[in-house]
């Protein structure tokens, strides 16, 4: 199965490029399933409703979140009438919504996708994501109930991402970090055939401070005062992620490629 994962959608900027050339790279790229992290596409703060449905529209499978979930209040109802958006599984044992999903994808194949929040330099204590994705592989092992299985690891700090990958190896087809909007150089075949990769990077405008408009950002670490709001960077946007392929009989990756397409920044296609 091809798979593509693409990191945080990070405001208008991030949409368009979606909007406008997820579709082309479906085709020429030939892919299967595409996953796309949109806990930054409204305005660089959550995720609204219509534009979940742009993103989705646009040729997105599974649209997953963060913790920025529920910051666009409209999200608290639409999660609930719209399967294809997946929220961390350890954010709240009262959020609407869920974590973890089997989906179908082309030729009868069955994918999983899910999502857990990291505990390390996050601004609130989460539950343990260790735990919390356990039973959800455990209930739909590789080359079993799926043909393919992807885990969204949304956290601050690198090493508790690399300790989720390490330890779902074998058990996932794809670990993938998201949320610090920087693309990390690390994309890799773990022994037990998970691909990996610390962090997806985001889609967005990087002529800017993580996909925020340089001007306040800079203002702040310069004097330690705000001036004015944060406001997304409206530049020309980079599509940043990982593909893989995997087999579908066993669910493990083959091969992978950090994908850096459009934008200041430029890589190989798959």
């Amino acid at each position: 199965m091809r798979i593509l994962f693409l990191g945080d959608v990070m405001g208008r900027a991030g949409r368009a490029a979606i909007t406008e050339r997820l579709a082309g790279l479906r085709a020429d790229w030939r892919l299967d399933f595409v996953v796309v992290n949109g806990e930054n596409a409204t305005n660089g703060v959550g995720l609204s409703g219509d534009h979940a449905r742009a993103l989705l529209a646009a040729g997105a499978d599974v649209v997953t979140l963060g913790d920025h979930a529920f910051d666009q209040k409209d999200m608290l109802q639409f999660i609930e009438t719209e399967p294809r958006i997946i929220r961390p599984l350890n954010f709240s044992k009262a959020a609407p919504g869920r974590g973890a999903r089997v989906f179908n994808a082309p030729g009868g194949r069955k994918v999983l996708v899910a999502q857990v929040l990291g505990q390390v330099f996050m601004k609130r204590p989460f539950d343990d994501p260790f735990s919390a994705i356990e039973p959800v592989l455990k209930a739909a092992p590789l080359g079993v109930q799926v043909n393919a299985a992807l885990v969204d690891m949304h956290c601050e700090a690198t090493s508790e991402k690399m300790a989720m990958g390490h330890w779902c190896d074998g058990k996932a087809s794809v670990v993938v970090g998201t949320h610090t909007h920087v693309p990390t150089a690390d994309a890799m075949i773990l022994p037990r055939g998970t691909a990996y990769q610390t962090d997806a990077g985001m889609c967005g405008d990087y002529n800017s401070v993580i996909g925020m408009d340089k001007t306040e950002p800079m203002q702040r670490f310069i004097t330690g005062m705000a001036k004015g709001r944060f406001e997304p960077a409206a530049g020309p946007a980079t599509l940043s992620g990982l593909f893989v392929e995997t087999d579908d009989a066993t669910g493990r990756a083959l091969r992978l490629a950090m994908v850096r397409e459009g934008g200041v920044l430029q890589g190989a296609a798959p």
